[in-house]
C-alpha cells in the first residue's frame, strides 16, 4: 500500500513540475530521468534482475526517443549530430541489455553527462533570449 501511495505522489509531483516547467527545464528533467534509469538498469544487471533491467532499458530508450523528437532539425548540422548521438546511445542501451554488460551504460553516461552539465549551465539571460527568439519565429510562421 505504501509503495503504491509513494508512486502516486511521485507521479503527481512530476506532473505538477512539468506543467509549469519551461522547455529548457523539461530537457533537463529528461536527462535526469535518463541517468536515473541507466543507474537502475546497471544495478539490475549486477543483481541479475533481468526483468527490471529490461524495464529500465526500455524506459531509458523511450526518454532518448523523447529527446530526439524535441530536436529542432531546422538548426542544421548540430541537430543532425544530436540525432546521430541519440541513435548511437539507443544502440548502446540495447547492447547493454542484450549482452548483460554495464560497460555500454557507463559509456552512455560518459557521452551524455557533459551535454547535461552544459545544458544546466545555460544562463537565465541566454534562456530568455532563446525563448524570445523562438516566440518571434513561431509568430512569424503563424503570420505566413
Amino acid at each position: 500500500m505504501y509503495g503504491r501511495n509513494l508512486k502516486a505522489y511521485k507521479t503527481t509531483n512530476l506532473e505538477a513540475e512539468i506543467s509549469v516547467a519551461d522547455p529548457h527545464r523539461i530537457i533537463s528533467m529528461l536527462y535526469e530521468g535518463l541517468f536515473q534509469r541507466i543507474a537502475q538498469a546497471k544495478g539490475a544487471i549486477e543483481r541479475k534482475d533481468y526483468a527490471y533491467k529490461a524495464d529500465r532499458i526500455e524506459k531509458a530508450i523511450a526518454i532518448v526517443t523523447g529527446l530526439e523528437t524535441g530536436l529542432d532539425m531546422s538548426q542544421g548540422e548540430i541537430s543532425q549530430n544530436f540525432m546521430d548521438l541519440y541513435e548511437y546511445v539507443k544502440q548502446r542501451l540495447l547492447d547493454a541489455s542484450l549482452k548483460l554488460d554495464t560497460a555500454p551504460l557507463d559509456e552512455v553516461i560518459k557521452l551524455l553527462m557533459p551535454i547535461k552539465q552544459a545544458w544546466d549551465g545555460i544562463s537565465m539571460e541566454d534562456k530568455e533570449k532563446a525563448f524570445a527568439e523562438r516566440a518571434r519565429l513561431d509568430s512569424a510562421e503563424g503570420a505566413n
